[in-house]
């Protein structure tokens, strides 16, 4: 089984805000991130999948395919957007960086020919980050 890694980048604008709660709940838990105009960040994205070598191609997957899938999946939809206000499904979920990864896979499985999907790295830059392997 060998492991490959593709990095992309976006940057995009959000805010923490939980409608079942009342505006003070909100400023308590999410603090200054609370505030609907919302705050931008830059975010790197790792994408891994896995897979055999082709004996063939001496692929498991074609990393400029992959390149333009992150593109069109990823990238196109959430580069320099308003989260909660452009993304569908941020509609009704908080845009934690959690999330954003959780969302990402979704988008992603299933759309890598030859290749399984293995784990989503968003990172809120500079250093936060989150890490998703798919459904527990």
């Amino acid at each position: 089984m060998i492991y490959l890694t593709r990095k992309a980048e976006f940057s995009s604008a959000h805010y923490y805000w939980n409608e079942a709660w009342s505006p003070e709940e909100n400023d308590r838990v999410f603090g200054r991130c609370a505030n609907r105009n919302g705050h931008g960040h830059n975010y790197t994205l790792e994408v891994t999948v896995c897979g055999e070598v082709d004996p063939v191609t001496g692929f498991v997957v074609d990393l400029k395919e992959l390149k333009d899938i992150l593109e069109r999946e990823v990238v196109r939809v959430y580069d320099h957007r308003h989260l909660n206000l452009e993304v569908p499904e941020f509609a009704a979920t908080v845009p934690t960086t959690e999330n954003i990864a959780v969302a990402i896979w979704r988008r992603l499985d299933g759309r890598i020919p030859h290749a399984k999907l293995y784990r989503v790295r968003v990172y809120e830059m500079p250093d936060l980050f989150a890490d998703y392997y798919g459904e527990a």
